[in-house]
């Protein structure tokens, strides 16, 4: 009987776990959607959006950094504190701001491919930079994504505007960005903590976007229609609050790979959302490109998993 309900509660938690990886995906997903329905008013631009949703976000971190602050008596040092304005400018600030520009070209679901290699541009900087070889294996996997990236690039050419390669070169930097920031990260996470990092990353780049659009806006630049309001509210709680939340509670759940796995279908709830709210067309070709992207990114983080375990 106990060991019945035993696992009863288990099964119940790996359930909440799937549910919770899966809202967070979505969660992550519905950005570039959000994004482009603001862009669909042509009254705001890549600066503007980015602040009104930092400023929306940032009370909240705000909030996380004093309660992280009190959990943690010894104060950050000098070195950590310049590390965590570089990489929260570079990893949120910077990756945040050309992901926005590069929206204003490409559609939603090239947009989150993009973003979905991060997996195989990581690889790359920690060969780089710790002298690590990669395997043919691995190689095999990143030519089968970036093959998957060619499919639905030249899928979207077709249908989108000449500045096409610009969107996805924006997108590119904003993956490379975020990539630099992971490498960087590991090592001041583990010693400054997940949550307390985290927080303090995004106060760093919540002030950046302010900062940004007061110098180079006036203040009429937020007499905006309201639903551009309600667009970074719902960007600020949906797709970027609650997934950092669902996220850690499946992890705990589930556990990491799991998660990975499930937050897969990330490119492809925003290619279905993209064709439902934006009028994004979907094609066999698109659909075998984002299936090419999601094998590779798979196996390369299951590789990189085992490698850390090992």
């Amino acid at each position: 009987m106990a060991n019945h309900a035993r696992n009863t509660l288990i099964n119940r938690d790996a359930l909440v776990g799937v549910v919770f990886a899966l809202l967070a995906a979505v969660g992550f997903s519905a950005k570039a959607i959000l994004v482009k329905l603001a862009y669909l008013h042509n009254s705001v631009d890549a600066i503007t959006l980015l602040a009104l949703r930092m400023a929306f976000s940032v009370p909240f971190f705000i909030g996380v950094a004093l309660w992280a602050k009190r959990q943690h008596a010894e104060p950050l040092g000098g070195h950590d504190k310049i590390l965590v304005v570089i990489l929260g400018l570079i990893g949120y600030y910077l990756s945040s701001f050309l992901d926005f520009l590069g929206l204003q070209f490409i559609s939603a679901g090239l947009e989150r491919l993009i973003l979905f290699l991060y997996p195989t541009i990581t690889v790359i900087l920690s060969a780089l930079v710790y002298k690590r070889a990669i395997s043919r294996k691995v190689m095999a996997a990143m030519a089968l994504s970036y093959a998957g990236i060619a499919l639905v690039f030249f899928h979207d050419v077709g249908t989108m505007q000449d500045s096409i390669a610009l969107g996805a070169l924006l997108v590119f930097s904003s993956t490379l960005s975020y990539s630099v920031y992971l490498v960087g990260a590991g090592h001041a996470i583990a010693r400054i903590g997940a949550t307390r990092f985290t927080a303090y990353a995004m106060i760093v780049a919540s002030t950046a976007s302010l900062l940004q659009f007061f110098v180079t806006h006036p203040i009429s630049a937020l007499d905006l229609p309201v639903q551009i309001y309600e667009l970074a509210f719902s960007m600020a709680i949906f797709s970027t609050l609650l997934p950092v939340f669902l996220l850690s509670y499946a992890i705990r759940r589930i556990g990491s790979s799991s998660t990975s796995l499930i937050g897969s279908i990330g490119p492809v709830s925003t290619i279905y959302m993209a064709y439902v709210f934006l009028g994004e067309r979907i094609s066999l070709l698109q659909l075998a490109g984002s299936l090419l992207v999601m094998i590779g990114v798979l196996v390369i983080s299951m590789n990189s998993k085992r490698e850390m375990k090992s």
